[in-house]
């Protein structure tokens, strides 16, 4: 078992844990307490979240489960995988320089609050496949709905590993999505996404094409090549990219953000998604306009 901590204050900007987890941009990972999405207590309180990796080791395939709080400015972890920390990294991005990050970003009145309110989030960096069912799922749904069908999903499909005493399922495998049928996943809530989710994890275990051969593309076709699965529109392929595939400049235009832009920047409304989509990210500053918008996303959705 791998454990340590590491201060907050060596971060560039800071983490709050809480706020990067439950922010909507992740659904793969669960509280101890099972109070995700109820509460929003500062720097992200010190509850112990988990989530469950595929297998970086050569020996076995057995999945591997990372936990970690956050507690008296530290992060804290206990993980059945070697390298913990590295494995945290990469998830939460907690390489980022992000004071550089907000300020490269513009002078504005509502992102300057989201900044205010909510320092120290970070985007996350999701598994390509995981993260494309969760948002094929999030069509016209709240967090809590969202994040509820992944943990159906999981309990139900996914392989369980034992560490430290406890029971831990991970996601469902594209093959063991696929085997599904329509009619089962039905009973898990996701109504008419069923049939997508059950086209694209066949999709991906037959090989026809996979997430993951987005990363690496521009990013106008790293999104024209998302949209290939089904229940995959220009949103949902915008936010594989932003929050598991590194294009940072990826702004989906989802209930809030159009809000935003209704209220707050109008003339950004160009009528389509993709010109509309590219306004928000130039005013948003380009390069980072991902990070902006998710923090304009969580501030006006808590707010």
């Amino acid at each position: 078992m791998d454990t340590g901590s590491r201060a907050v204050a060596a971060l560039d900007g800071g983490f709050d844990l809480q706020a990067t987890v439950e922010s909507g941009q992740s659904y793969l990972w669960r509280r101890a307490d099972g109070r995700m999405y109820e509460t929003a207590d500062a720097a992200g309180g010190d509850a112990w979240y988990h989530t469950v990796l595929p297998s970086t080791a050569t020996e076995t395939n057995e999945p591997e489960v990372l936990r970690v709080r956050q507690r008296d400015g530290r992060i804290e972890w206990a993980a059945s995988t070697p390298n913990a920390y590295a494995r945290l990294e990469e998830l939460l991005r907690l390489d980022d320089d992000l004071d550089a990050i907000v300020a490269a970003t513009p002078s504005d009145p509502l992102l300057e609050r989201a900044y205010d309110a909510y320092g120290g989030m970070r985007l996350v960096r999701d598994p390509p496949f995981p993260s494309l069912i969760s948002f094929i799922c999030s069509a016209q749904m709240r967090v809590a709905r969202i994040h509820g069908m992944q943990v159906a999903l999981a309990d139900r499909y996914g392989e369980r590993v034992e560490f430290d005493g406890e029971s831990y399922a991970a996601f469902p495998t594209p093959d063991r999505l696929a085997a599904a049928t329509e009619s089962e996943l039905r009973d898990l809530s996701l109504g008419y996404r069923a049939p997508y989710v059950k086209r694209t994890a066949e999709m991906v275990a037959g090989g026809e094409a996979r997430p993951g051969e987005a990363r690496g593309l521009d990013y106008e076709d790293a999104r024209a090549s998302l949209t290939r699965f089904v229940g995959v529109g220009q949103k949902v392929a915008d936010c594989v990219l932003l929050f598991s595939l590194g294009y940072l400049q990826a702004v989906p235009l989802d209930t809030w953000i159009r809000t935003a832009i209704e209220e707050h920047y109008p003339d950004c409304e160009r009528g389509g998604y993709e010109a509309t989509s590219r306004a928000i990210r130039e005013r948003f500053g380009g390069e980072y306009a991902g990070y902006a918008q998710t923090y304009v996303f969580h501030y006006l959705r808590e707010s």
